[in-house]
C-alpha cells in the first residue's frame, strides 16, 4: 500500500482558513502556521534563492575554467610527447 504524500503547504493553509471561517481568527491561525513553517525552515539547512543563484554561477565559471585547463593540459602534454620523441 503506497503512502500518500502530504499536501503542499499552501493547500494546508487554504484548508485551515476554510475550516476557521472567522476572518480575525483566520489571520491569527495564518500567522501561527507561518511562524511554525518559518521556524521549521530555519532549522533546516537551506539557502536563499539568491545565494543559490550566486553559487550556481560560481560553479558554472569554475567548470568552464576546468574545461579550459584540461584542454591546455592536453595541448602541453602533446607538445611534451612530441619533444620527447624528437630527442
Amino acid at each position: 500500500m503506497a503512502i500518500k504524500p502530504p499536501p503542499p503547504p499552501w493547500e494546508v493553509l487554504q484548508q485551515v482558513g476554510e475550516m476557521v471561517g472567522n476572518p480575525g481568527l483566520r489571520d491569527e491561525v495564518d500567522k501561527g502556521v507561518r511562524t511554525l513553517a518559518q521556524g521549521a525552515l530555519t532549522r533546516l539547512d537551506v539557502v536563499s534563492r539568491e545565494e543559490f543563484d550566486v553559487q550556481a554561477e560560481i560553479l558554472k565559471r569554475t567548470r568552464e575554467r576546468v574545461v579550459a585547463l584540461e584542454a591546455e593540459l592536453e595541448k602541453l602534454t602533446a607538445e611534451l610527447e612530441t619533444l620527447a620523441k624528437e630527442n
